[in-house]
This record gives C-alpha cells, structure tokens and sequence, in this order.
C-alpha cells in the first residue's frame, strides 16, 4: 500500500487535467503582466548589469541614428565642395559608428545572456523548492512528466523574455520613436508617404496577435504532454513488454507526439505569413521612397542626400519593425511557458505550517485521534470518520482492514501529510497542526511497501535522514537492519552506486537498506507501509527480525495485510468504511469472530 489520495483525476483523465491546468487564463493580451512582473523579479538582483544593458542600448540607438545622418552631410556638403578633410572625417566617423554598433550590440547581448541565465538558475531553484514543499495531494494529481516539462522546459522559454525579449523589445521601439523623428525633421511630406504602409501594418500585427498567443499556449500544453507521456511509458516499460503491448504504447505516443506536431506547425505557419508581410510592406515603403523622392530630386525640392538618408532610414525602420514582429512570436511562446510556470509557483500547499507553528519538542510517542474525519476534496465522500483512539508512547500498533477502508489515510494525517477536516490529531498532547512540518518528520521514520532509493552509493541511501552520520555509525546501521553481510558482498561494498529505480537490488535489499535509513535517523515514531508485501519468505525472516530491532522502545504504526507479521502487536485496529469497527490483541479479535477472525480464515483457514 502507497500514500495516495486515490482521489479520481477530472474528466479526460491525466491528460484531461493536463489541458484544465493549462487552459487560457489571459487570451487576447499582448503580456501578462503578471509573468513579467515574476520574470523581473528575479532581474532585479542584477540591476547593476541591466542598467549597462540599457546604457548599451541608448548608445546603439543613437549610432544606428547617427550613421545615415552622417551620409546626407558627406553626399550634400563634403563631396559638392570638395572638402577632402570633412569628408575623410565622416567616412571615419560612420565606419566609428558601424563599429560602435558591433560592439554595444555584443556587449548587450553578453549582459542579457548573464543575467537570463543567472536569473533562470534562480527560478529554477525556487520552483524545485516549491515542489518539494506541496503537499501529497498535488503530486499525487500531477502527472510527473508535466512536472518536468514545467521546470525544464517552460523556464527555458522564459529566457526569452530576458535574453531577447523585453530589453530588446524596448530599444527596437526606441530605434523605431527615433527614426520617425528623424524622418519627419529632413522631409515631413516624404515621411507621410512612406508612413502610408503603416495603418496595413497595425492590422496584420492585431491579427497575428490574437492568433499567436493561443497557438503558442496550445504548444506548451501539447509538448508537456508528450514528455508525461515518455515519463510514464519508460516507468512502465516493464508492464508494456510483459503484456507485449509495445506497438500500442507506441500509437499512443505517435497521438500525443502527432498533436504535438500540429500544435507548433499551427504557431509557426503564422510567422511564415506574418514575416513576409512586414518584408513586403517594408519593400512597398521603400519603392514609396523612390519614386516620390526620386521626383522631388530631379524637381530640385529635394537634395540626393536627403534622398540616400531617407532609403537608410526606411532600411532601418523596418529593421526594428520585423526584429520586434520576430520577437513577438518567440515572446507568445514565452509568455505562454511563463503562465504555466507562474501558475505553479502560486500553487498554495494544501499543509503549511502556520505562522504560530512551534517546534516538536522529542517526542514520548504517545498518539491520539479525537474525532478525526477526513475527506481528500470538498464534497468528497469522507475517507475516514469520527475516529477515536488512543496509541501509548512505546507501544505497536497495527492496521488491518480490506482494500481502502482508510488505513493508509490514518497514517498520513499522523505524519501530517494531509490535514484532518475535523477532529485533531495529538503527539504527546500537541496537535500536529500546530507544530512545523520539518520538526514532526524529523521525528518519524517511514519504511515503505516499495522500497524507493536514489541514485547514490549505498551508504548516501542509508545516511539520507541524517547526512552527518560518520561511517561508522552508517555500518552500525546496516548491522542492525541486517544488510551488512550483503552490502559487504556487492563489488564496492557500502560505496556500490544504486542505479535508477534500483533494479542492481533485489526488493528485500532495498527494503533492508530502507530499515537501515530509518534506524540511523533514530526516530521516535516508526511507520511501517506493508514493509513486507513483496518479499520472498527467506528474506522476510531478516527483515522482521530487523524491524524488531528498529521498533524496540518506539510507538510504531503499523499497515498490514500479512496478518502472521501482526499476531504481536500490543494493539490491532480493524478499519472498515473509514471506521475502526474492531480493536483489541490477536487473540481477543479472533475470539470476537468478527471482521478480524474472517480476514484470519481467508488467509489461514478455520482457527
């Protein structure tokens, strides 16, 4: 048995609740101001950098307005009156001013690309942190696949909005401001033709708008799918090949994959028609320029340098014009990877310690439930109700009952994984609401039906409760849960690295190595999930004697289908429908010929 919710996921199952957490929560904007303002946060350390972000950005605009300029003075004034030292003078300055662009446009972009990414490492980290402090029953709800597309993927979107995005943004609009002025001041009539294309220009980009923003929403919901669709059929590859169903786990992949495929080729076709439009309309400006212009030249109303700077100046308006239409689109896909990473990280835990939380002092052990009911989501049937009971500091109790009868629910608000709807649960006279979380757990030891191990050596896995444990005292450890011998036996001994999902390692050594975890965190109150569901008589023989050891001198709650592993439990709780309906020693509740004694005879036959 597991700690789950068992709560059912909404309607379209997991992929169904992936599409309700990424649903549309601000179509038609331009920014989510909410995002950037997130996003900024995490700038706001490095403003010493962005400021010469922004200086660099001022002097390129400035140069980028300055070297078309520089060409209508040499055109009208050096090259008539054949000033060799003035023109010598501003050809030098324009080559300054192209050179001055490379420069503040690398070191621009250096600056954004340092501060992104320190930015994103932070936001990364908070959203870990984030994750590991809400409750069970969101990641119980969550596919894990999602998860990781949030952090990994979504958070690399969000680079976006710094590196080349908002920054950016701002000075190709401030190069655009700039160029207009210009304009208008050499020739305001000329300006008025050339800003002709504009009004075709607005609608074009309004249009894009409304369609991007959903589009690029839609692909950062469909690859999320696809990646909690490869999480969950690498997890489950064992059961796929044993039931040789490898061709239809693959046709539901090539679904997802399929919708995934569609999702970006929508968003991308939309920049494949919206870019060349702004090309043409830049292409239409510039003949606009041409042809008026040229006229106005040979009319003599108009100098040719006016005319040359006009062709540059057009160049360079519609430069910032498709850099910003570029940007857009890679800043909806942004934007959209943005709200999913927001929305995560102002997920509220559904347990949190309150602000008046005190410290669980070391704790006797003794455990009460006054009137506890539960239910895992309002409106939902109760999981458990109306539950009194009173555990002694010291003693072994265990919880028998049919299939979802509530038993794992009552440790969980133990260990205060979930929180009771009604009723308390006390520790020693204190209610676990009011204690922190770290403090309480810090106390508890939880030996699990499936052994889970990370991907350390054997001696990180067993000190994972308590890193400062020397050596010794992770060998003392592992004597007392009965792994020494075979962790002596493995090529690197104690220093032998655990692969993922610990398939180097049989079930009962795993579970030998979990006993071992929980011996050295020396806990208070032991919490034993089926520890001995799944091993092979042989072994089960080492590990009860081990959890004697470790249960010695403990209070210890206990989840069991076994019953020959209880018959020694100083107290046996039958749970049925969420209630105890039975409680007493093994041989009371045999004699009491209820629930208990027709559980016994299914398993063992008549007493």
């Amino acid at each position: 048995m597991t700690f789950s919710i068992g709560s059912p996921f909404p309607a379209g199952g997991p992929r169904g609740m992936l599409e309700q957490f990424g649903s549309a929560e601000h179509e038609g904007r331009l920014f989510n101001a909410r995002v950037v303002a997130r996003v900024l946060a995490y700038v706001r350390p490095h403003s010493v950098r962005l400021a010469g972000a922004v200086a660099l950005m001022l002097v390129q605009t400035g140069l980028i307005l300055l070297a078309p300029y520089l060409m209508k003075i040499a055109i009208d004034t050096a090259i008539p009156e054949g000033d060799v030292a003035a023109l010598t003078a501003l050809a030098l300055g324009t080559g300054l001013a192209y050179l001055g662009l490379y420069l503040t446009d690398t070191g621009q972009k250096l600056l954004l690309g340092w501060i992104g990414q320190r930015a994103l490492t932070d936001l990364r980290a908070d959203l870990f942190d984030h994750l590991q402090a809400l409750s069970l029953g969101f990641h119980d709800r969550q596919i894990v696949g999602v998860t990781v597309s949030r952090v990994i993927n979504d958070v690399a979107e969000i680079n976006q909005l710094l590196s080349e995005g908002l920054i950016t943004l701002f000075g190709d609009l401030l190069v655009l401001i700039g160029i207009v002025v210009v304009m208008v001041s050499l020739s305001p009539w000329l300006a008025l033709l050339t800003f002709s294309v504009l009004p075709v220009m607005v609608l074009a980009t309004l249009y894009f708008a409304r369609r991007a923003r959903a589009a690029y929403r839609k692909t950062r919901s469909k690859v999320a799918a696809v990646v909690g669709d490869l999480a969950e059929d690498i997890s489950g590859v064992r059961v796929i090949q044993a039931f040789a169903q490898e061709q239809a786990s693959q046709a539901r992949f090539e679904r997802v994959n399929e919708a995934n495929r569609e999702a970006t080729i929508d968003a991308v076709s939309l920049s494949f028609v919206f870019l060349p439009t702004i090309e043409f309309l830049g292409v239409a400006a510039t003949a606009i320029v041409l042809w008026f212009g040229g006229q106005a030249v040979l009319q003599g109303q108009l100098t040719v340098g006016v005319m040359v700077a006009f062709l540059a100046y057009v160049t360079r308006l519609f430069q910032p014009i498709l850099e910003m239409s570029r940007i857009y689109t890679t800043l909806q896909s942004a934007m959209a990877g943005g709200e999913q990473v927001v929305r995560m990280l102002d997920t509220a835990p559904a347990v949190a310690d309150r602000p008046d939380a005190v410290t669980l002092p070391p704790i006797q052990g003794e455990i009460v439930f006054e009137d506890v009911s539960f239910a895992y989501d309002a409106g939902a049937p109760q999981a458990v109700h109306d539950v009194n009971l009173c555990i002694p500091a010291g003693s072994t109790v265990a919880f028998v009952g049919p299939t979802g009868a509530g038993k794992t629910t009552l440790i969980n608000l133990v260990a205060r994984f979930y929180d009771v709807t009604a009723g308390a649960v006390r520790i020693d006279g204190l209610d676990v609401r009011g204690v922190s979380q770290r403090s309480l757990r810090r106390q508890l030891g939880l030996v699990p039906q499936d052994p889970f191990l990370f991907s350390l050596s054997i001696a990180d896995n067993i000190r994972f409760g308590r890193p400062e444990a020397t050596d010794a005292e992770v060998e003392a450890a592992a004597r007392l849960a009965n792994a020494h011998d075979f962790i002596l036996a493995l090529p690197a001994g104690y220093a032998t690295p655990v692969l993922e999902g610990g398939v180097n390692l049989s079930v009962g050594q795993r579970q030998l190595i979990c006993i071992a975890r929980a011996v050295l965190a020396e806990p208070r109150l032991v919490i034993l999930d089926e520890a001995t569901a799944n091993i092979d008589t042989g072994t089960e023989a080492l590990i009860q004697d081990a959890l004697e050891r470790l249960l010695r001198g403990r209070t210890a709650l206990v989840i069991a289908h076994r019953l020959s592993t209880i018959r020694a439990a100083d107290l046996i709780c039958v749970v049925q429908g969420g209630a105890i309906v039975e409680q007493g020693r093994h041989d009371q509740l045999l004699a009491n010929a209820g629930l208990y004694a027709s559980l016994h005879q299914s398993q063992f036959g008549a007493p």
